[in-house]
């Protein structure tokens, strides 16, 4: 999708904050640091759109982004950072399941991880709640650019096997934002779900 007009539409905590024109939304979830800012930055076209940050947990609500009037891309709150008191996280969790679990604007998921690395157990707990619930799910293997793509194929087996990864109802796309690499797939994807 060639992308001229994005607007953060909101940032909501609960359902009586969301959206209420009936656009689709697609969901990015992952944990911390993951990447989601950068990957919906990429997407986008713009550098900086959302606020991408060093520091983990900068995100601490569904930030709304209307993507050509067409579109929700739905930046959830990075899961797993220690900082973050318990209390917090338990609110993060309640917030994110009444959004995954009732939105039926919700068309699809993009659970991120990191290329160069296993499948934390939250990834593996976040994979396994949306296909609970059958939620479409495409896996994008962030930071990409950091392992040769000799290695791709091992990285995408050790994700695949950690995460009990379904080829019938989830996808799989290694990403990188410094490169594009995986963005024209990615959004092959998206417009498939909405």
């Amino acid at each position: 999708m060639d992308v001229h007009n994005v607007e953060m539409v909101m940032s909501a905590v609960s359902a009586s904050q969301y959206p209420t024109d009936g656009k689709p939304e697609i969901a990015l979830v992952g944990r911390s640091n993951v990447g989601k800012s950068s990957l919906t930055n990429t997407l986008i076209q713009r550098k900086n759109f959302a606020r991408t940050s060093s520091q983990p947990g900068k995100t601490q609500t569904l930030n709304f982004y209307d993507v050509e009037d067409k579109l929700y891309f739905v930046d959830v709150p990075g899961y797993g950072y220690a900082k973050v008191s318990k209390a917090q996280r338990e609110a993060f969790g309640v917030m994110i399941e009444e959004y995954i679990t009732s939105r039926k604007q919700l068309r699809g998921v993009i659970s991120l991880v990191d290329a160069r690395h296993e499948p934390s157990e939250d990834d593996i707990s976040m994979y396994e709640w949306l296909h609970y619930y059958n939620i479409p799910i495409l896996v994008v293997a962030t930071k990409s650019d950091k392992i040769s793509r000799g290695k791709f194929n091992k990285a995408e087996s050790v994700i695949k096997k950690a995460l009990g990864f379904d080829n019938e109802d989830s996808d799989f796309q290694f990403f990188s934002s410094e490169t594009k690499y995986g963005k024209d797939e990615v959004w092959h994807w998206i417009e498939q779900h909405i």
